[in-house]
């Protein structure tokens, strides 16, 4: 498992993270469609670096940084949390990264956190990560209609879900798929 890493970010990294927020391949994906201004990702970072709800890591990749992942609104009395991840590095995509930083994440939240639920949204036109998530036993919980306004119109978000109980009966499987 050694080619995936994933490290707690640092205020050197938060320029990298601003320059792959901003590129269309990246914020076409996100809520958000404002360009981030250097400023305003130094008063992000002062923001979350305290924050208990909320962990991010550069994802590396063989020694180089490939992208971001994140846990958010982590509710330490429910056990359970939100995930996301980008690749910023667009010749990371495809070549089986993100499979393995969803693996490197789900082990984290239900072996080194214990919690019991592992959540996340996606937009409905995200085919492809949707079913990515679902290969992983993330199962469609909730289907938000018109949920995010974005470049001027109304889009729908699917909320997909994992539990514990459920991964520890896929997690082998997919070590070995991804690891060998």
């Amino acid at each position: 498992m050694a080619d995936i890493t994933l490290r707690l970010i640092t205020a050197d990294d938060i320029e990298q993270m601003r320059l792959w927020r901003n590129s269309p391949e990246v914020a076409q994906y996100m809520y958000t469609d404002q360009e981030i201004t250097a400023e305003q990702q130094m008063n992000w970072y002062n923001q979350v670096k305290t924050d208990k709800t909320k962990k991010y890591w550069i994802i590396e990749y063989n020694g180089q940084d490939k992208g971001v992942a994140s846990l958010y609104n982590i509710n330490e009395q429910f056990k359970s949390c939100y995930w996301a991840f980008y690749l910023g590095d667009s010749s990371a995509r495809g070549a089986g990264i993100g499979a393995k930083v969803e693996y490197n994440v789900i082990t984290h939240v239900f072996e080194d956190m214990n919690f019991n639920k592992l959540l996340c949204e996606v937009f409905v036109s995200n085919d492809k990560v949707i079913k990515m998530h679902e290969k992983f036993g993330f199962r469609r919980e909730s289907y938000f209609r018109e949920h995010i306004l974005k470049n001027s119109e109304y889009s729908d978000v699917v909320g997909l879900a994992l539990l514990k109980r459920d991964w520890a009966l896929l997690k082998d499987n997919y070590q070995r798929k991804l690891y060998g």
